[in-house]
């Protein structure tokens, strides 16, 4: 049904293409007719940051800023939904138009800039969601454009606060090229002060609670070497409890004169995949066992799924390549990891002993 839908889905603006996609989703969901595009994978159980997810197939953050359709995105089959980024304030993002597509490549320029309606809605939102039991709930944070780095840990720390009863994780997004100057709080002694004070909010808030809800950081694909090593170091000493490898990049390399390649934002999909995958890998030789990763970026197929996991990620996320792919991407990518699963030794991105 999607092979159908997709060629006038893509006459269409991105973005509107994009709202028109989740109110369909929606109304799909209010009928019982999810069925009619997607297939529902069977459950694969993979545990990852002291939770027990039904599969470790994932929404990446950015498809569901205000928490408004996830009811209907479990339907899909997800084994967990990232929503957000959400900031404290509602904010408009960046002047439209603010995506494009480059199908050739099937690939994603976007620039949107953390658009959004603030936490307070997508708290309210989340508390009147009621199909949570089919998978787990995952809440991404940022800051605000306007709250210089100087200051933006209140920011992050009162996203933390508000959503932290809600959430089964919580990701903390320093890893957006989309708000001027974000990603410099990724450098290491920035990221050490920011994530200190994460954790301490995060032991306090689980004391207030009564349970300690996850909190993962999600890094860039373009750190250099120098700064994988940085990172990797601050976030061994501090304890996170997870990473989510990687963002969108800046870079340009797999699409250089494209049409739109010269449009500034973060790219993703295809292009983006070796390049995520890289840092996924250096990532996982670098952080202890303890702390696991999930895997993003350029996941298009069954097959790239398992290259995700091969490179030492537990869990992987899906976003571009459900414009490009559709629903079924989900189940491929389940039955994929579930056939390496339980036949390791024939998986030939395998390391042999």
């Amino acid at each position: 049904m999607y092979a159908l839908a997709r060629p006038l889905l893509f006459r269409l603006d991105p973005e509107r293409a994009h709202d028109l996609t989740l109110r369909s989703l929606d109304s799909l969901h209010r009928a019982g007719m999810t069925r009619l595009v997607a297939r529902r994978p069977a459950p694969l159980p993979t545990r990852a940051f002291g939770l027990e997810f039904p599969n470790p197939v994932g929404l990446a953050a950015g498809l569901d800023k205000n928490g408004e359709h996830i009811d209907a995105l479990f339907d899909l089959g997800f084994g967990f939904v990232e929503i957000g980024t959400v900031t404290p304030r509602a904010q408009e993002g960046n002047p439209k138009p603010r995506m494009f597509r480059l199908p050739r490549q099937r690939g994603i320029i976007n620039r949107l800039g953390f658009n959004n309606l603030g936490v307070d809605v997508l708290v309210r939102n989340v508390e009147q969601s009621r199909n949570r039991g089919k998978g787990l709930l995952g809440i991404n944070i940022g800051k605000n454009k306007a709250t210089p780095n100087e200051i933006a840990e209140g920011d992050y720390m009162y996203g933390l606060s508000r959503v932290y009863p809600l959430a089964d994780y919580v990701t903390v997004n320093i890893s957006s090229p989309n708000t001027a100057g974000l990603r410099e709080l990724q450098e290491e002694q920035q990221l050490r002060r920011l994530v200190s004070i994460l954790r301490e909010e995060q032991e306090r808030l689980g004391a207030k609670h009564g349970r300690r809800v996850p909190m993962l950081v999600k890094i860039a694909p373009d750190l250099t070497d120098a700064d994988i090593d940085a990172c990797a170091r601050v976030l061994t000493e501090l304890e996170v409890d997870g990473v989510i490898a990687t963002n969108t990049t800046v870079s340009r390399t797999a699409v250089e004169g494209q049409k739109h390649a010269d449009e500034t934002g973060g790219l993703s999909g295809r292009p983006l995949m070796g390049q995520a995958t890289t840092v996924l890998r250096m990532m996982r030789t670098r952080l202890p066992e303890s702390i696991p990763l999930i895997g993003v970026g350029g996941i298009l197929s069954g097959a790239d799924a398992v290259t995700k996991t091969s490179a030492g990620a537990t869990l992987v996320q899906l976003y571009s390549g459900l414009v490009y792919r559709g629903p079924s991407l989900v189940h491929d990518c389940v039955e994929a990891m579930r056939r390496r699963k339980e036949a390791p030794s024939s998986d030939p991105l395998r390391p042999k002993p």
